[in-house]
């Protein structure tokens, strides 16, 4: 008798695979017919808690490349990092599809002026079938927000807003310079000014001083907000950060994988199963991670999760509730 495959026995609607939570690849391929390739850029942006206007460092867990460790030289041209990036992919891909994605620190947090020439030049790519954009909620300006509001009238548009917490101790703590209410303020102007737009929420699973129940909190707080886009990021400590300082004075302990597994699985029962999942864990640049190495095995991270989900007979949405 032929055994049956766990995608056979997958109950859940959006794959078509053993997964059991709404990958971003399946989202790619089913809204854009086949695969797409995310090309990450650098418009050379800071942060408002790294200028001054709301704090200066930046995050403490953050380097001086700002989550953008995989970029290119943000002194040049977005054709020129996109060349440099479709290079170093060499034959793992064939970019037909892109989607270029300005990552680094807050990408709406300059000039319009500014940013509006990069922008189009990322659109104008070959093969660009959509713009992601990461920022933060407290630095959309309205002018921002009227050509964001453009801009999805003529592709598929995602703004990523960085939250990482809803407990706004552990903000001040992390130095994010915004509290929840902030957030939420940028986020419903978001919503409500450029409706077209894709809105992705972006988590940090295991801050310092936070409980499993602290973490958890955070995903169905930020998940009841509906929005498009969930990722959520394992907490790791690179070095020359403040989170290393820390770290390296024992006074920080990341979280252990069979922890994380655990979390991860725990925080997709909690989002509802139309929500894309955008990201599942997170691995530092090689030569600057510190702790904790077993994140550099992102592949078994994610086979983990999988197997834990098949095991528990569970699944992304399993217990929410709206």
């Amino acid at each position: 008798m032929r055994k049956i495959t766990q995608k056979e026995k997958n109950p859940f609607p959006y794959s078509d695979s053993n997964k059991r939570y709404h990958t971003y690849d399946y989202y790619l391929r089913k809204a854009f017919g086949g695969k797409c390739v995310k090309i990450a850029l650098d418009a050379g942006t800071t942060c408002p808690n790294i200028d001054g206007r709301c704090g200066y460092g930046g995050c403490i867990y953050c380097s001086d490349k700002g989550s953008g460790d995989f970029t290119a030289n943000a002194a040049l041209s977005v054709t020129a990092q996109y060349r440099i990036q479709v290079e170093r992919m060499g034959e793992k891909w064939d970019p037909v599809r892109i989607i270029p994605y300005f990552q680094p620190h807050t990408n709406t947090y300059a000039p319009l002026a500014r940013l509006t020439p990069m922008f189009e030049e990322a659109l104008a790519l070959p093969g660009a079938v959509g713009l992601n954009i990461a920022t933060r909620a407290d630095c959309l300006a309205d002018d921002m927000l009227e050509y964001l509001a453009e801009i999805s009238e003529r592709t598929v548009l995602t703004v990523e807003l960085g939250l990482q917490t809803v407990h706004d101790a552990t903000a001040r703590l992390i130095n994010r310079g915004h509290t929840f209410a902030d957030f939420l303020d940028g986020y419903e102007r978001l919503r409500r000014r450029v409706p077209r737009a894709r809105i992705g929420i972006h988590l940090i699973l295991g801050l310092p001083q936070e409980s499993e129940e602290m973490m958890l909190e955070s995903v169905s707080t930020a998940a009841a907000l509906l929005p498009d886009e969930i990722k959520l990021h394992l907490l790791y400590v690179l070095k020359g950060t403040r989170l290393a300082s820390l770290y390296e004075a024992g006074e920080y302990t990341p979280l252990e994988k069979e922890a994380y597994v655990r979390l991860a699985v725990r925080a997709l029962e909690r989002i509802p199963r139309e929500t894309v999942i955008g990201r599942l864990t997170g691995d530092g640049e090689e030569g600057a991670l510190l702790a904790p190495l077993w994140s550099r095995k992102k592949l078994c991270v994610l086979n983990e999760i999988d197997q834990m989900l098949y095991k528990e007979d569970t699944w992304q949405g399993k217990f929410c509730r709206f």
